[in-house]
């Protein structure tokens, strides 16, 4: 061997070795994002984002409730949280420190009735002659929901509006995991329930209950999914925080696009059909815009139901941070929500 194939063979090899050295250490180099996301149809996508992103390595986490999910961040043990506008507000009613970044997905929410209850869909006046005859007879009409999570205020928002308070007229059970819907409806504990996807859908296949109404008529509309972080996150992580949104944005136009891995992940973590996940899917509406009009009605609606005890609007509007959603999409944030 000459010295001059030695040589280059010699540099080719150190130059392979350093190569290899290098990439686990940008590796090591690139943050890491612990995200957290609540167990339903809309919320389980997330699980998708640790293969969207991009200059960020995120831990996906999976929590039974969206109220499990709150308490982890202002805990600090997430970085990032899927949440709904309802923890969104509630949380600045407490006092704690968060700030949106993103939508996700909306819609999920579905108002059913147990076996007994003879109502057509949308039947308002009648559901109030039956409540009101309950009342009474001395027993009032059981109305259950997750109490923390969009669907009960969708629910709260939607009785509000024909006529019904949730708090005087019905007896409200909270019933926190929405995995246990299904069961207290067959068993007979709940005559109307309030409950997320892809349970609705597994309640309506198995005749648990019937649907009633999708009970977006309120100031909430359909507005569910949002992702929040915390001011120190932003402050010290702002690209990770960047890459992580751009992953939610990516995981929004793949859910528009194909369905097919959303109904593989629905059924991962639940063990439901795909039949029953593919039903799910007709009540939810990927968007990662973050509304600002309705995320003020949705605080003032809170307020007049007595969810929340200040006014929070303007909390709300200011802790609304689209710079993120603006770099990623390169569209200006009056074209997001705002």
């Amino acid at each position: 061997m000459s010295l001059r194939s030695f040589t280059l063979g010699a540099f080719a090899t150190v130059a392979l070795a350093l190569s290899a050295a290098a990439a686990p250490a940008q590796a090591a180099d690139m943050e890491e994002v612990k995200l957290g996301f609540a167990k339903c149809a809309h919320c389980l996508p997330m699980a998708l984002t640790p293969d969207l992103a991009k200059g960020v390595k995120i831990e996906a986490i999976n929590f039974n409730s969206g109220n499990d999910v709150l308490t982890a961040l202002v805990s600090k043990s997430i970085d990032v949280a899927q949440v709904t506008y309802l923890h969104y507000i509630t949380a600045l009613d407490k006092g704690f420190d968060v700030v949106a970044i993103s939508g996700q997905v909306n819609g999920g929410s579905e108002i059913l009735t147990a076996k007994g209850i003879e109502l057509k869909p949308d039947d308002w006046a009648g559901l109030k002659a039956l409540i009101a005859d309950r009342k009474a007879k001395g027993e009032p009409l059981r109305v259950a929901a997750s109490r923390g999570n969009a669907q009960d205020i969708h629910m709260r928002g939607a009785f509000l509006k024909n006529g019904i308070d949730a708090n005087k007229d019905v007896q409200f059970i909270n019933i926190p995991n929405p995995s246990d819907h299904a069961a207290a409806l067959q068993r007979g504990e709940v005559d109307v329930i309030c409950t997320v996807e892809p349970f609705a859908s597994q309640i309506r296949a198995s005749g648990a209950g019937r649907h009633f109404t999708l009970p977006y008529d309120q100031a909430a509309g359909n507005l569910t999914n949002l992702i929040v972080t915390r001011s120190d996150v932003i402050k010290e992580h702002p690209k990770a925080v960047e890459a992580t949104v751009a992953s939610v944005v990516a995981l929004v136009d793949k859910l528009k696009a194909d369905k097919g891995a959303w109904i593989e992940t629905i059924n991962k973590y639940t063990g439901m059909d795909k039949a029953v996940a593919a039903e799910a899917l007709k009540n939810a509406s990927p968007d990662y815009a973050m509304h600002k009009d309705s995320t003020l009605a949705i605080a003032a609606m809170m307020r007049d139901l007595k969810y929340i005890s200040h006014d929070v609007s303007a909390a709300a509007e200011k802790n609304l941070d689209y710079k993120f959603l603006e770099t990623v999409t390169g569209k200006p944030k009056s074209d997001l929500g705002f």
